[in-house]
């Protein structure tokens, strides 16, 4: 799986290099044989972008993108999609992306996170509840855009290493969401509208849907 993540985020147009930050030598070992970079990072950290700052402080790289190890459909149009704002605007520090949630089961699940967004195009706010809440609607999927945001960051490099050095904030531990600790130290995060929707391995049932979605997939 680690290796169909790895070959896509290395198609995406505005990357320059990919690499595997981990603390598990038998991911390590599984990259290396593919041919893959691997960085050997402490087991400690409390979320990926900690674990991917540790590795940003020995990199020359200006713009650092976190993509999820579990996701092994991740399209690289998406991937360059979230690049772009930082690479027209230098005043943005992160980016991630969202898509429209059409589906009610997907609103009320928490395992889908939501992201509310302002009128700018910056996060207003994350959560795990069903946000927002359409008040008097039998139907908010339809009434409203309601976005489930697709766990996938930029970052400019200094402002990764800033956020890593900050400690986790109260609503980053009461929702379990790291993004939540930018916003409450005042950093903004544009999103990123696509028609990409995450599919996260998580379970035997994710890994069992994902492989029938390669088996249905064209070939060549």
């Amino acid at each position: 799986m680690i290796e169909h993540v790895y070959r896509r985020a290395s198609q995406a147009r505005c990357v320059g290099e990919v690499l595997v930050a981990t603390d598990s030598p038998q991911v390590a070992d599984a990259v290396r044989a593919f041919g893959g970079r691997a960085e050997m990072t402490s087991a400690t950290h409390q979320s990926g972008s900690d674990r991917i700052a540790e590795v940003a402080a020995r990199l020359d790289a200006t713009i650092v993108v976190n993509v999820q190890g579990d996701e092994p459909l991740i399209a690289p149009a998406a991937i360059d999609a979230a690049i772009a704002p930082l690479l027209a605007d230098r005043a943005v520090k992160i980016a991630t992306l969202a898509r429209r949630i059409d589906r009610e089961a997907d609103y009320r699940d928490q395992a889908a996170v939501k992201v509310v967004v302002r009128l700018d195009g910056r996060a207003l706010y994350f959560s795990r509840s069903s946000v927002p809440c359409v008040r008097g609607s039998a139907a908010p999927v339809a009434d409203a855009v309601i976005r489930k945001h697709i766990g996938l960051y930029v970052y400019r490099r200094e402002t990764l290493l800033s956020f890593a050095r900050l400690e986790p904030t109260p609503l980053e531990r009461a929702e379990a969401l790291e993004q939540l600790r930018a916003l409450e130290h005042g950093i903004d995060i544009v999103v990123v509208d696509t028609d990409y929707d995450s599919i996260g391995v998580d379970t035997p049932e994710d890994l069992e849907r994902v492989r029938r979605l390669f088996a249905a997939a064209p070939r060549g």
